[in-house]
């Protein structure tokens, strides 16, 4: 409600009035509020007002973002957590509804991509991860971290103006540097799926990347100069994810999302090399030279080749530009 009022102050009873609670309690709100970072002015016949948001996450401020229909409905903002992934699915095996996210300042043992670790500092990134149920076969869950790419490259598109395409299948980049990645680890049967849980990792608010990974990572605050909102940025990608995985679920499938995401694809009708295994250790004479045309409605990435057009399934190989990362 006070950031709604923008410059206008509240009146301590139109708030008491809209919520329904007493003066006592709002006051106690208001100064946890103020104990969480928020500067909030208080003027005598006035009520409040809201002057600047707090630099760090906050359960009910990001709650406070989200549509009515949105699918994420509870915010576990945590200071330190090994893994946000690690801890959703804790909840999940406790039996947390879908839609619980998890989000952390800090991550002391983040997870990548094949096992590899994933760095965060504390305060300045965006490392989230959301329980998910759905009502698919196990084999269809694999859809579920391209659905989330397209969700964070929208989120970003919309809190922070910036043009985002999508590396297949896991990563969004801006201007062909990677702000963001995403792993996602499920827990099924042969033909059930207890959950599945997308981790987020965004470079929001970092400054500066270690010179090995300049030429192929970067930051919003380094590609705008500004800092993030990162419980604004969190609310779009939530957002968003909850319109993309309505569609997903209508289908099973990515076909009512495949033209979007073609249109987001960094590599579309450009040469790629396809690596069998990880980029790093990859062997020479199985690196094969292509030309990306898209995503099938299963979320396998089209590469024509000499031996003609193949379906390159996620976590059998690595796809990078013939000349660098993208």
């Amino acid at each position: 409600m006070l950031r709604g009022a923008g410059e206008d102050y509240i009146s301590g009873q139109v708030l008491c009035e809209k919520l329904g609670v007493s003066r006592q309690a709002i006051w106690k709100n208001i100064t946890q509020l103020k104990e969480a970072g928020y500067q909030i002015e208080s003027q005598p016949k006035k009520g409040y007002r809201l002057v600047e948001s707090a630099d760090k996450l906050v359960g009910a401020d990001i709650e406070s973002r989200l549509k009515a229909d949105c699918l994420c409905r509870k915010v576990e903002c945590l200071e330190q957590v090994d893994s946000t992934n690690t801890r959703a699915k804790q909840l999940a095996e406790l039996g947390e509804p879908e839609g619980t996210l998890v989000v952390a300042e800090e991550q002391t043992a983040g997870k990548g991509r094949r096992g590899r670790g994933w760095a965060s500092e504390p305060g300045i990134g965006i490392w989230m991860s959301l329980i998910l149920r759905p009502r698919l076969k196990p084999q269809q869950a694999a859809s579920v971290t391209l659905v989330a790419a397209m969700a964070v490259a929208n989120g970003i598109r919309e809190c922070c103006e910036l043009e985002t395409e999508i590396k297949w299948p896991n990563d969004v980049v801006i201007h062909g540097k990677k702000v963001c990645g995403i792993l996602t680890e499920t827990s099924s049967e042969p033909d059930y799926i207890h959950y599945a849980v997308p981790g987020i990792g965004i470079n929001a608010n970092t400054k500066s990347f270690p010179e090995e990974l300049a030429d192929r990572a970067t930051s919003i605050y380094l590609e705008t100069g500004r800092k993030t909102d990162r419980n604004a940025l969190i609310a779009d990608v939530m957002n968003a994810f909850s319109d993309y995985y309505r569609k997903y679920l209508e289908t099973g499938d990515l076909s009512l999302l495949l033209e979007e995401y073609d249109r987001m694809l960094v590599n579309k009708d450009q040469e790629v090399l396809v690596l069998y295994g990880m980029a790093e250790e990859a062997d020479p004479r199985k690196v094969q030279k292509g030309i990306a045309r898209g995503i099938t409605s299963t979320g396998a990435l089209l590469v024509d080749t000499d031996e003609g057009t193949k379906e390159i399934v996620s976590g059998e190989v690595s796809v990078r530009g013939v000349y660098g990362y993208v």
